[in-house]
């Protein structure tokens, strides 16, 4: 039984990390109530977070610290993926003047790992280290349509087919349907399907046979046109696409 309670507090600490992030500050009361924890209990965990430096107090309330930043900033430099990509997904951005973006798969989400900004892109709340459904925009599906099907079919257990907007996939027969046009093309498409008014569009990195993650371009539907989207920026994509793969295959 004693075995047992180190993997309890361990998830009881995360449960409360992420509860401090989502109310981006609570309070003690917070804490006890959300938690559902005896004064005492909120307190010494509290207390734990704080000595360590992986919360901060200020008047009264716990906020997470910048501690985080550093730990995923570390993992992310020594990632293979994101050295390759991150001078490609600048320069996607500067020629094309809109959002580019790297992501992966991370237990079944999608994981903003860089972004850039063009010189017209829109104003998206798009980070990295971001976390969203794959299902519902460009990079997420192409990343999709070549992962094993016993592994798609996990991800859609566990974390459905979400619908952001009237344009989402929600139907799985639809979606197996497109994760084979994408195989077949190379490239997914996005069409107002996360956000209104913006379409994207992206395409794998695969490496030794594994996709590896995928770089996409997104911008409001009058720019990202129908004539664009089949035709420039597929191969723009694919060019890039390539010059990452072979970074990372002789990095």
């Amino acid at each position: 039984m004693s075995e047992d309670v180190p993997v309890k507090t361990a998830k009881k600490t995360l449960e409360l990390i992420e509860m401090i992030g989502a109310l981006d500050g609570a309070t003690f009361a917070d804490v006890m109530n959300e938690m559902s924890m005896p004064k005492s209990t909120a307190h010494d965990y509290l207390q734990t977070l704080l000595e360590l430096g992986y919360i901060i107090e200020e008047n009264g309330q716990y906020y997470l610290a910048t501690k985080f930043m550093e730990l995923g900033e570390k993992r992310r430099r020594r990632m293979k993926i994101y050295r390759s990509a991150r001078p490609q997904i600048r320069k996607l951005a500067e020629e094309t003047g809109e959002h580019a973006s790297l992501m992966i798969e991370e237990n079944g989400l999608g994981v903003l790992l860089d972004t850039a900004v063009g010189e017209h892109a829109l104003q998206l709340e798009v980070f990295p280290g971001q976390r969203l459904p794959l299902t519902t925009m460009a990079p997420g599906k192409v990343i999709l349509a070549y992962l094993p099907d016993e592994y798609v079919e996990t991800i859609l257990d566990e974390h459905g087919t979400p619908s952001p907007t009237e344009n989402s996939i929600t139907d799985r027969d639809r979606l197996y349907e497109e994760l084979e046009s994408i195989r077949e093309q190379g490239y997914a498409t996005d069409h107002e399907e996360r956000i209104e008014g913006v379409r994207s569009i992206g395409v794998p990195i695969i490496c030794g046979g594994t996709v590896r993650g995928a770089i996409s371009i997104g911008g409001p539907v009058q720019r990202l046109t129908d004539d664009r989207m089949a035709d420039e920026l597929p191969t723009m994509l694919l060019e890039t696409a390539n010059v990452i793969e072979v970074n990372y295959t002789h990095s």
